[in-house]
Order: structure tokens, then C-alpha cells, then sequence
């Protein structure tokens, strides 16, 4: 089982998407600022990463640069969502996926499957 870490200080978000992942399969940790986010995934050890742009403490970015800098997370898939075309910023960083929101969370399960074979 695939365990997906979901990055997103907004409570409601984070409960429907875990909920649907779980429901496909995946287990689910959560954090719900930048700074929580490397404490948790060296306990945690997620095999793919969902983040917000916009955490209350830092923006995405910041967060994708520390986990690709640090060897357990530097091919660690991610995935970043917001209602901003902020997609060259996140993917020049290291992310390899933007979604635009709103995004239709049914489709998580597909596109976390593919990345996680490598597509």
C-alpha cells in the first residue's frame, strides 16, 4: 500500500482527499504547515507527496527545494495544487506535477499510480 502525504492547512480539503485515497487504497499522513512537513516524512517515510501552494507558514516551493535536498526525498514524487498558475515556479523547483484547482480528487488515485511507476 502506497502511503501518500498530503501538505494542506485548509482541514475540509485534507479530510475529503484522504478520505477518497484511503478508499482507493492508499494510506495517508498529513501536515498541515511547511515546517511540520520534513519531521513527518522522516517518520512517515511517504512514497508521494500532495501540497498546497499556500501553507500559513511558507509557500511550496520552499518545501519541495528541503525534500529534494535531502537524499530519502530527492526522487520522491510531488504533486502541487493551486488555484494559481504557479506551475513553472513548482516545477522548476522540483515537483514533478501542478494541478490547477479545483481539481477533481477522483483522479488522485490514477495520476498517483502512474507516478509511482515511474510515468
Amino acid at each position: 500500500m502506497a502511503k501518500v502525504m498530503i501538505v494542506d492547512d485548509d482541514r475540509s480539503t485534507v479530510k475529503l482527499i484522504s478520505t477518497l485515497l484511503e478508499l482507493d487504497g492508499f494510506e495517508v499522513v498529513t501536515a498541515g504547515r511547511g515546517a511540520d512537513v520534513m519531521p513527518v516524512a522522516e517518520q512517515s517515510h511517504p512514497d508521494i507527496f500532495l501540497m498546497d501552494y499556500h501553507l500559513s507558514d511558507m509557500d511550496s516551493t520552499e518545501v519541495i527545494v528541503a525534500l529534494r535536498g535531502h537524499g530519502q526525498f530527492a526522487n520522491t514524487p510531488i504533486v502541487v495544487a493551486s488555484g494559481l498558475d504557479v506551475s513553472d515556479e513548482v516545477l522548476a523547483a522540483g515537483a514533478n506535477r501542478f494541478l490547477v484547482k479545483p481539481f477533481e480528487p477522483n483522479d488522485l488515485a490514477g495520476m498517483f499510480n502512474a507516478l509511482l511507476k515511474g510515468g
